[in-house]
């Protein structure tokens, strides 16, 4: 009998066990899923802002690119206008269309141009801000002046991230902005 006994001690106790432990495995998954959930979030954030980053380098120096060359050639007689964005053709808008796959773009982007098409300081190209808003930068003189003159653009965007991640309207990410600059030398 005391073998009997002990497999029905061990019965009822394992039976107990198990009682036991029912609500575990749900009190795991609700500690858990708000924590995948906000890893999911800023892993799609964080994507956005390296997609973020690759375009507006590639906007700056295509936007340059075109201040110098045009649709043409180096040889062509004028240098494209430096804006104003609504005008297709000028160094803003391309620097602009670069940027329309990202959210808010037209509304959140400030384009700087500095081309010796708006005329010249001294030996600096003159600037103008078209699109949003945003900070001036002065650029720098070409060191083989006057024979170079030194084109730039500046584009600086102001991110809307897609999955805002917040807590009682407190932002969990501090408001970013990203800049690039390009600065290329035309013959002049």
């Amino acid at each position: 009998m005391p073998s009997g006994h002990i497999s029905e001690q061990r019965l009822f106790s394992s039976r107990h066990l198990r009682a036991q432990t029912s609500g575990q495995s749900l009190l795991e998954v609700a500690l858990f899923l708000p924590l995948l959930v906000l890893l999911i979030g800023y892993a799609v954030d964080f994507g956005y802002c390296f997609m973020v980053a690759a375009n507006l380098t590639s906007a700056a120096r295509n936007a340059t690119e075109y201040s110098i060359l045009g649709y043409q050639s180096p040889g062509q007689l004028s240098l494209p206008a430096a804006g104003p964005i609504t005008t297709a053709t000028s160094v803003s808008a391309s620097a602009l269309g670069d940027l329309a796959s990202l959210k808010n773009s037209s509304t959140t982007t400030s384009v700087q141009v500095c081309s010796k098409s708006l005329g010249m300081n001294g030996q600096i190209p003159k600037c103008s801000n078209y699109g949003a808003t945003g900070s001036s930068y002065v650029p720098a003189q070409d060191p083989e002046a006057p024979r170079f003159v030194l084109q730039r653009v500046d584009v600086t965007y102001t991110i809307q991230l897609p999955i805002p991640m917040s807590f009682f309207k407190i932002s969990f990410l501090p408001q970013m902005k990203f800049h690039r600059q390009v600065s290329m030398r035309a013959m002049d």
